[in-house]
């Protein structure tokens, strides 16, 4: 059985840009590793214009940073992951959490495994969906 993604953007607020946050299976996975208070990563990075966001599956191993806790993450880290493409699953696997989360998230994180059809097709869609754009460029 596949995991199921759906990304969410927040609008931008009195101290963040507009931040992505990354539902798996209907628990949001940032603010379980960077607790409240912490951020997701920017949607202008994550979800760059003009071109592919850097979450794409692709046959190439990637680390990404996903979230950072309020602190920030030059005190106690940051969830990073790795994301890579097999053919029709796109694999998130050696999730890295902050300390302290590590205390709330089972270790180590599962790795996650997504069709790789529902994973483009939601990316599609969020990176299609600029209407926090039209909110950062007023801020």
């Amino acid at each position: 059985m596949f995991d199921r993604l759906e990304i969410t953007v927040l609008p931008p607020g009195p101290r963040w840009s507009a931040q992505v946050r990354f539902w798996v299976n209907g628990e949001d996975i940032v603010e379980e590793a960077v607790a409240q208070g912490g951020r997701g990563p920017w949607a202008s990075d994550v979800l760059p214009e003009g071109r592919h966001s850097p979450l794409r599956g692709t046959g190439e191993a990637r680390r990404l940073e996903l979230g950072e806790p309020e602190c920030t993450g030059g005190c106690c880290g940051f969830m990073t992951l790795v994301v890579q493409r097999f053919g029709e699953i796109v694999r998130w696997s050696d999730r890295q959490v902050p300390w302290p989360a590590h205390t709330l998230v089972p270790h180590p994180p599962p790795d996650l495994h997504f069709d790789a059809g529902q994973y483009d097709a939601e990316l599609t869609r969020v990176e299609a969906d600029r209407w926090w754009q039209v909110y950062s460029r007023l801020a």
